[in-house]
């Protein structure tokens, strides 16, 4: 499927005046370079971004709130936050990672296969920043019962979990924003046609891993036996938080795959559950200490980066990127598609994933102006490059960052350098990847 475009001249026509796309190019780019150098608050830079879009009278403040704000991932985003923060109040993860240690009697390949999987499944059922908010304190505590280094570990941890958060539509933020985006995109979705090839990568990465540091992974007897007298029962702080906790948050897990046959949409779903949730625990955990385990600083970040691709979006610049694509690959699916796995998963390694992803959602929804009428490829390319692409380098997603502060804190510090000569290859093996897994499921069918 071919479009034509090869006489026309991408930049010719903007959507708003030639001030108003300058500034609003100065701006997104100014607070892009300051979100990237993490000198300062990057929740607090994408909100100042956002209030100059208005007062350059690039954005009109009903627009923004009503238009470009997308208040649909900002509400289930708050809602998982609370389902998890109380959640992990009840000491349940904690017991669940112990409890399946002693299982495997402390042994040091499988105790990395376990936190690993462990890890990329709650990243995928939770989300990955959570995951490792709650994982890395385990790592920390088991390997030091173990006297063996906790760098494997938490390397292993970092690429889990944004190999695990790709595979479902809350597992990462970028898959959030595009399943947001995209109406018809629904859970199951993002499981049946990610899940396969992130199950393939995550062999694949693992394997590599207990290679790569299988000189590392030796624990002594009687570092086992230690391990083994720990009583996982003792990390349980309240049976009835516990219950009542886990009961809602599996049946909120099950909503969301069910949710085509409930004929509600996803954020429903998980107000649902967190109000719920609430409600039930009310007596035990008072409204406002919940409120105050939010990430309120991750939900403004989101408000900010909004607002400063909404002015992109009101000058017509997003719409200029879609055409000069679409110039570039002639319209042509196979092309495109892989033009934007690769692109959006070098990027997502020297950026945040997330303001990439929401400056290419509106790219892409232009292209149906543009003859493109399945979407789809597309869609799952950029999921796979975004998420994919964070394992590059320790700045490539918000998780990488997290791990490595509680790795300096508990005085387990690694490089830059150091993740780089890790990441980076996992980055580059799962690109290929996921090139012949996008081509043979859904790109041959083009040619």
């Amino acid at each position: 499927m071919f479009v034509h475009f090869a006489s026309y001249n991408v930049w010719n026509e903007w959507g708003g005046t030639g001030m108003d796309w300058f500034f609003a190019l100065v701006i997104f780019t100014i607070s892009y370079i300051f979100i990237i150098s993490e000198k300062m608050n990057r929740a607090l830079i994408a909100c100042l971004g956002g209030v100059f879009m208005l007062f350059a009278g690039v954005l009109d403040l009903n627009a923004a709130f009503l238009n470009h704000i997308d208040w649909h991932t900002i509400v289930l985003l708050l809602s998982m936050m609370i389902l998890v923060s109380i959640t992990s109040q009840s000491g349940f993860f904690e017991y669940l990672a112990v409890f399946l240690a002693k299982i495997i009697k402390g042994k040091p390949i499988p105790l990395l296969i376990m936190v690993s999987t462990l890890t990329a499944i709650g990243s995928a059922l939770l989300n990955n920043v959570t995951t490792v908010l709650l994982m890395v304190p385990i790592v920390i505590t088991l390997t030091r019962m173990l006297y063996i280094s906790a760098i494997p570990y938490l390397m292993a941890t970092i690429l889990a979990s944004n190999i695990g958060g790709t595979a479902t539509l809350i597992g990462d933020p970028p898959n959030l924003m595009i399943g947001q985006a995209v109406d018809h995109l629904t859970f199951n979705d993002f499981l049946v046609h990610l899940g396969p090839v992130v199950l393939v990568i995550y062999i694949v990465i693992m394997i590599g891993i207990c290679f790569l540091y299988r000189k590392q992974l030796h624990v002594k007897l009687e570092d086992q036996r230690t391990l083994m007298k720990v009583h996982p029962r003792s990390y349980l702080k309240d049976k009835n938080l516990l219950f009542k906790s886990v009961t809602v948050l599996t049946l909120t897990t099950i909503g969301f795959m069910i949710q085509p046959l409930l004929n509600v949409d996803l954020t429903s779903v998980a107000m649902a559950g967190a109000l719920l949730l609430m409600l039930l625990t009310h007596e035990d955990k008072e409204t406002e200490e919940v409120f105050q385990g939010v990430e309120w600083v991750t939900l403004f970040f989101f408000v900010g980066l909004f607002m400063l691709v909404g002015g992109l979006k009101e000058v017509g610049i997003i719409d200029e990127i879609a055409k000069s694509i679409i110039y570039y690959t002639e319209g042509d699916v196979p092309k495109t598609a892989m033009l934007i796995l690769w692109s959006s998963g070098i990027l997502s390694g020297f950026v945040d994933n997330i303001p990439f992803v929401a400056a290419m959602i509106p790219v892409i929804l232009e292209f149906q102006d543009y003859g493109m009428t399945n979407l789809d490829p597309l869609w799952w390319a950029l999921a796979l490059g975004a998420c994919l692409g964070g394992n590059g380098t320790l700045i490539g997603a918000s998780s990488n960052v997290i791990v490595a502060g509680l790795a300096m804190k508990a005085k387990q510090p690694f490089s830059y350098m150091d993740f780089l000569k890790i990441g980076a290859p996992t980055a580059i093996v799962s690109f290929i990847i996921s090139s012949i897994y996008i081509y043979f499921r859904y790109l041959i069918y083009f040619q």
